[in-house]
């Protein structure tokens, strides 16, 4: 699992990058467009957009898009995520991300943020309590 700091890492500049990739994203059936920022404990920046299919199944939200970026560039261990959207309330990642999140990130911390400038930051443990992985394989 992924070292952390004791403090979260800045909101500001990563939710930026997050908002970048975010107006790159393709969602012509929902228009609920993400985007995603991973820190790698290297200080590099890894970026994701939400990218739609017309069967939803096959879409890919932002933060996975980010991971499995990140993770085909050699990149394996991260200390934050910023993830944001233009929602009426600030958006955390879904279920399917928190999953992937924490087996290939670890314990990381969580921005996110709209684009009205709410912001909320946590560490992934408390999105996803309890959490699978390999440990009961």
């Amino acid at each position: 699992m992924t070292t952390l700091r004791s403090a979260a890492p800045p909101l500001s500049g990563l939710s930026d990058y997050a908002s970048e990739a975010r107006k790159l994203a393709q969602a012509p059936y929902s228009k609920f467009k993400v985007g995603a920022a991973l820190l790698t404990v290297d200080g590099e920046i890894i970026t994701g957009c939400n990218v739609e299919s017309a069967t939803y199944g096959l879409t890919l939200c932002a933060e996975r898009v980010a991971v499995f970026k990140a993770v085909s560039e050699g990149f394996k261990k991260f200390t934050a995520i910023a993830v944001v959207a233009d929602a009426h309330k600030v958006t955390p990642p879904c279920g399917s991300c928190r999953q992937v999140l924490w087996e290939l990130c670890g314990n990381i911390w969580v921005h996110t943020a709209d684009l009205k400038g709410h912001k909320k930051t946590m560490r992934l443990a408390t999105l996803l309590p309890e959490p699978f992985d390999k440990s009961f394989l």
